[in-house]
């Protein structure tokens, strides 16, 4: 195959996911080597091999698991009878998913929803600030890789069609009307996230429970919703907020990959 750091770095340029299949240790008699590499596609399409056979079958099953949970496996065979072979070998690989990094939609670009886009640069989230506000974006200066997105008030499908829903979307809410923070809590709720999270007090959360429960006959209500956001460091400067839901995003990040 291509130099296995060119094709991933032709689908990193697409981002289409993949996984890295890198052996690590060989004892005995084995159909491959140490760095034995092989890259492993969601549709189970395969470039390079760590020695084909059952072995190999059972690696690109448990690539297509890391990247389903989007997480790093290890992973060891000894090569005896239920490989059909007896040569006895013992092989180890590591599987590690790429091309997925968490994508932030944040919905405010008030003083804490830009102040956390600052602070997101150069972590492995790709951040996409929202806002409703007419021409407010336009006076927000930031970095280039953060993206900017306007969205109408009155056509809410513009809020749905701004996030990239799945897996790896991590959704903050912030905007400066609590309308608006109820209707795109109800809205994430209704698709598939890895974090949602909503600024307020626990009497927001309170009665923005009620309403989800009563009104848009959601059963759990609030259950999945992380309010009020951010770890307990304290300091309530925009700024200090800011550190503080970021540092709860990369916690929640880094233990779903160790998991």
């Amino acid at each position: 195959m291509k130099n296995w750091i060119e094709l991933l770095s032709e689908f990193k340029s697409k981002r289409q996911p993949v996984a890295l299949v890198t052996v690590t240790k060989c004892s005995g008699s084995a159909p491959c080597v140490v760095s034995s590499r092989m890259i492993v596609t969601e549709d189970k399409t395969s470039y390079g091999t760590i020695g084909g056979g059952k072995l190999e079958y059972n690696a690109i099953d448990e690539a297509i698991n890391a990247l389903k949970e989007n997480k790093i496996i290890e992973s060891s065979y000894t090569l005896g009878p239920d490989f059909a072979q007896c040569c006895g070998g013992k092989v180890e690989f590591i599987i590690e998913p790429m091309n997925q990094s968490p994508e932030l939609f944040l919905f405010g670009a008030g003083h804490i929803g830009t102040e956390i886009a600052k602070l997101l640069i150069d972590t492995p989230f790709k951040v996409t600030l929202i806002d409703s506000r007419e021409h407010w974006l336009a006076e927000v200066n930031l970095d280039e890789s953060i993206v900017k997105c306007q969205v109408k008030e009155n056509d809410f499908k513009t809020f749905r069609d701004a996030v990239n829903w799945g897996k790896n979307c991590y959704v903050l809410v912030l905007t400066h009307n609590h309308l608006i923070d109820f209707d795109v809590v109800a809205m994430a709720l209704e698709n598939e996230t890895k974090y949602l999270g909503l600024i307020g007090s626990k009497t927001k959360k309170a009665r923005f429970n009620k309403m989800l429960i009563s009104e848009m006959n959601i059963k759990d209500g609030m259950k999945n919703v992380t309010c009020p956001i951010g770890l307990p460091i304290g300091g309530d400067t925009p700024k200090e907020i800011a550190i503080s839901v970021v540092a709860q995003l990369l916690q929640v990040h880094y233990q779903a990959i160790a998991q």
